[in-house]
């Protein structure tokens, strides 16, 4: 009997937290999901860090039997500044090139990079000035994106996603939830094709040292601004029209961060992710927990009153009890 009751009352426990457990088996699965990436990004890359190491130190000890004349703490200074300036964007091996990181089509590519929170971080501000400024420029920068994506995004999904479900759910009296499962996958099915593949195709054949694949990883990486700069387009020594190729990849990553924030939001509209993401939400205040109160309230107004009406009629029964005229007659 205890234990039924026990039973009954995990049940309850568990049925009236539902979407406690749902939230906490949410956040366990990323914690899973984060720590499973740590150990196959470990076990893949970790073999060939430790052989590129070892390259290194080959090509470095030969360099010095080469060359006895240089001492290894000459070398390692020599090796830290040119580091350094890598980082800043700065190689050493074509600075005698017409390539320049900070003209006006770089700055600008920058500018979109760091506006859009891809940042690929090949190049920084090397100035002081050039630091405060990115500082104001990203603050006041950012949230004016995220409200010009948002705008752009609204007035396109009207036209892309909206009217074009309720036209074949009214004309075709087709359900609506099929519908919009089908557009939605029909539209990323061509946001892939037009900024993923497309775009792919185009840069492995103008970077010479892009296959197919580097240039779709460059495409992923820098759509879903996760921008790690490992590979950047318009970098190579002998790179023709340059400014216009910049020009051109700043469109590109405007357009498809539309178009992808367009593809998020149509599936983020579906019925069934509604469902999903409310699993793990809060739950309002019921309507029956509302109306209950509100007669709980409509209760107690009630007993008030009829209690100060009846107290108001204990203090006059007495003159009502006052005989008339007409009750002598």
């Amino acid at each position: 009997m205890l234990q039924s009751l026990a039973s009954n009352s995990c049940v309850r426990l568990i049925q009236s937290h539902k979407s406690t457990w749902y939230f906490a088996s949410l956040v366990l699965g990323y914690i899973l999901y984060l720590i499973f990436g740590a150990v196959v990004f470990s076990s893949v890359e970790l073999p060939y860090e430790d052989q590129l190491r070892q390259e290194l130190r080959a090509i470095k000890k030969q360099f010095l039997q080469d060359n006895e004349c240089l001492s290894e703490e000459r070398l390692e200074r020599f090796l830290k500044k040119a580091l350094e300036a890598s980082n800043y964007g700065v190689s050493i091996l074509n600075n005698a090139s017409a390539n320049w990181n900070w003209d006006f089509t770089s700055a600008l590519f920058f500018a979109s990079t760091v506006l859009s929170t891809t940042g690929y971080g090949h190049t920084a501000p090397l100035s002081d000035g050039g630091k405060a400024f990115c500082i104001i420029y990203s603050v006041i920068g950012i949230p004016f994106t995220l409200l010009f994506l948002t705008a752009v995004v609204q007035r396109i999904m009207v036209y892309s996603t909206r009217r074009p479900v309720m036209y074949f759910h009214q004309q075709w009296g087709i359900a609506k939830p099929l519908v919009a499962i089908v557009h939605a996958s029909l539209l990323a099915m061509l946001a892939v094709s037009c900024f993923f593949l497309i775009p792919a195709a185009i840069f492995s054949a103008l970077e010479d040292n892009w296959n197919f694949l580097e240039s779709f990883y460059f495409c992923f990486i820098s759509l879903s601004t996760i921008g790690l700069g490992d590979y950047v387009p318009g970098e190579s020594v002998n790179q023709r029209f340059r400014e216009l190729y910049k020009v051109a990849i700043t469109v590109y990553l405007i357009l498809g961060l539309i178009v992808m924030l367009v593809v998020l939001e149509t599936f983020c509209e579906l019925q069934q992710l509604k469902q999903l993401r409310k699993m793990f939400y809060l739950k309002k205040e019921k309507p029956q927990d509302r109306l209950a109160i509100l007669e709980h309230d409509h209760l107690s107004f009630t007993t008030v009153s009829k209690r100060a009406s009846g107290q108001h009629e204990d203090k006059i029964q007495p003159f009502v009890g006052v005989p008339t005229l007409c009750d002598y007659f």
